[in-house]
């Protein structure tokens, strides 16, 4: 059965980053969060990306005008039993995300596949909450969602062929390029990328070389478009510190001991573009 309505839940970076994708490809979205506020501000983040989209000469102000028109918004997730999916994209916070999933199979319809885009959190664990755990599945996006092809496609123990045929075909639906990986700890691109973001912050730490150097040897070195202490502001040093902190955990493994610095700059508040400060001053 073909996808015809996206729900999201979570209207910050990945939430609307989804529903941009989801909204562009011709797909009504249902985008809910906890205020008013919070939705309105993930309209206006929509916007401004198509806005970027149109200068680029890759979508037309029609594009964007029908795009915007096929976002719902909502502060009550009973606006989420049309959807034939809904993604969760609320904070990396396993309580949380448990809490969210309960609340939404009251309102889920029968045959909605539920999905979660978090980026570390066990997708089986995530399952074992539901009555129904075999429609549930990891769906992890990547920042920022308009522009990353990627799509990692995670089945938990429970998950049936069915939903992942059907969720498959919906990244494909997207225009994004999917991968199907087991459920363990960061799944695969996480599992390689944050670790090495922490050991560029033990770097730091030991002074070895400026931020500006680290990241410029990397970029130079590697090849990588952009350097890993500027990746970390933009995808959040809370972020980045969650996700270790649950490998930590999960592993029982000392390699993935959380860099100090990290926990010290996060304490600070200092986390990266969202707050205008993490490693560099935006």
């Amino acid at each position: 059965m073909t996808i015809q309505h996206v729900g999201i839940i979570g209207a910050g970076t990945m939430g609307n980053g989804i529903a941009q994708a989801c909204a562009v490809a011709g797909l009504p979205v249902t985008m809910v969060d906890i205020s008013d506020a919070a939705v309105q501000k993930g309209v206006a983040t929509i916007a401004g990306s198509l806005d970027r989209l149109i200068k680029k000469d890759k979508l037309t102000a029609a594009d964007k005008e029908a795009a915007l028109a096929r976002i719902a918004t909502s502060t009550d997730y009973a606006a989420l039993g049309k959807a034939d999916i809904v993604i969760e994209a609320a904070t990396e916070n396993p309580d949380l995300k448990i809490r969210i999933l309960k609340q939404l199979e009251g309102v889920a319809k029968e045959g909605a596949i539920v999905a979660s885009n978090t980026s570390s959190i066990s997708i089986t664990k995530l399952a074992a909450v539901l009555a129904k755990p075999e429609r549930f599945i990891g769906m992890h996006f990547f920042n920022p969602v308009p522009l990353m092809a990627l799509v990692e496609i995670i089945r938990g123990l429970q998950t049936s062929d069915e939903t992942h045929a059907r969720v498959e075909a919906l990244a494909r639906q997207l225009g994004k390029s999917p991968i199907t990986v087991k459920n363990a700890p960061g799944f695969v691109v996480n599992r390689i990328l944050v670790p090495m973001i922490n050991e560029a912050f033990f770097v730091l730490a030991e002074n070895l070389a400026t931020p500006e150097e680290i990241d410029e040897g990397m970029k130079l070195g590697c090849n990588h478009p952009i350097g890993p202490l500027a990746l970390a502001d933009m995808i959040g040093l809370d972020v980045c510190l969650s996700v270790m902190n649950v490998y930590y955990e999960e592993f029982a493994d000392s390699k993935y001991r959380p860099c100090p610095l990290l926990k010290e700059m996060v304490a600070a508040g200092y986390l990266g573009r969202k707050t205008g400060r993490g490693v560099y001053t935006y």
